[in-house]
């Protein structure tokens, strides 16, 4: 804008500018976007009861301990109760229902509400059979979004703080710390419900170490019914205020973001995408546009991509751009070919 103002000045000369720039599709795929990201946060409604909501995740990739190398954590939302089971690998669809049967089913029933990612496991037909036999409604993230999973997420964080510290040299005794591992998670009080998980699932807390006063008097059996209700109340509170403060502290870095609608025609970023260009530095930011066909939630987009692309085609707000328009004057740019041994091919579409 300054080199033009040097020699040139009509009315509106900014925003016809600004205009020109904006609508660059050179500018709109290859361009740092130095914004907070769009798409404020949208958390899940709270569980009502003990595990009622649940979520999943695996840990893989673990060095070979008395022949396991990835664990499976299971949450309950409402009281933050985790199970780490161990695996042998990555399990299937089928092997995962087994686990669940042994693992969390026997111990608390059905869920309503299951929450994962989008392994193989959980998008498999078997397992959405499953879940429609079972009556569980399956809550999947969308793509390149870990965050949907928060919960899962940062309780895998811990358990793999926990395996550091004590974990040997080779690495190959994290199995047995498991069960340890498992105890010291639940018996921690957790910051948004104020309550370790173990109290808030069961209303008392696990003897691990001799009182140093012995205690005689057992509670009546109402008495210990009206104080785990009581408990349970207050834990719905801290998780509303949990959920309130979550989300006021993750607005303040993110902001709404132009509105984006089905019909419109949007940038794809290309930050999860695989590239087969020589050098990921200097390839496009964003590719596309691509048309939206479906709003699946405020923050969630279904494009319509190209079959070559072969990745699932629902994202996140913050991972889409809108596409300004194209100028008249600007040539429509080639379509990103794909690398057939070592030649490149390009999908070719019939225009009705």
């Amino acid at each position: 804008m300054h080199l033009i103002l040097r020699d040139f000045w009509w009315p509106k000369i900014r925003k016809d500018v600004e205009k020109y720039v904006n609508t660059c599709p050179v500018c709109q795929r290859s361009k740092i976007r130095r914004e907070k990201p769009s798409g404020l946060l949208h958390p899940l409604p709270n569980p009502s009861r003990p595990w009622e909501i649940i979520s999943a995740d695996f840990i893989t990739d673990l060095p070979p301990s008395c022949g396991f190398t990835t664990i499976l954590v299971v949450v309950d939302l409402f009281t933050k109760l985790a199970h780490f089971i161990l695996c042998e690998g990555l399990p299937t669809a089928q092997e995962t229902a087994d686990l669940f049967l042994q693992h969390v089913f026997r111990l608390h029933g059905l869920p309503k509400s299951l929450v994962t990612d989008r392994g193989s496991q959980f998008t498999s037909r078997f397992w959405k059979a499953l879940q429609k036999l079972l009556g569980i409604d399956s809550r999947l993230s969308s793509a390149h979004h870990p965050q949907t999973d928060g919960q899962t997420e940062r309780t895998n964080a811990t358990l793999e703080q926990y395996l550091r510290c004590y974990v040997n040299y080779q690495q190959d005794n994290w199995a047995s710390l498991l069960p340890l591992s498992e105890f010291a998670y639940n018996n921690g009080v957790q910051a948004s419900t104020k309550e370790t998980p173990f109290f808030a699932n069961y209303g008392f807390h696990p003897r691990f170490f001799p009182p140093v006063i012995e205690t005689s008097e057992v509670p009546a059996a109402e008495d210990w019914l009206q104080e785990l209700t009581a408990v349970q109340q207050l834990l719905l509170q801290q998780l509303e205020q949990a959920k309130e403060d979550y989300k006021r502290h993750a607005d303040k870095h993110r902001q709404p973001g132009p509105e984006i609608k089905v019909g419109d025609r949007v940038f794809l970023s290309t930050r999860f995408l695989p590239s087969h260009r020589p050098c990921r530095k200097l390839d496009a930011r964003f590719i596309g546009p691509y048309p939206v066909v479906a709003q699946l939630n405020p923050v969630t987009f279904k494009l319509q991509l190209p079959r070559s692309m072969r990745i699932h085609p629902v994202f996140h707000r913050s991972l889409l751009l809108p596409a300004d328009g194209v100028r008249p004057d600007v040539d429509r740019p080639a379509p990103v070919p794909i690398l057939v041994d070592g030649e490149d091919e390009f999908e070719v579409r019939r225009e009705s």
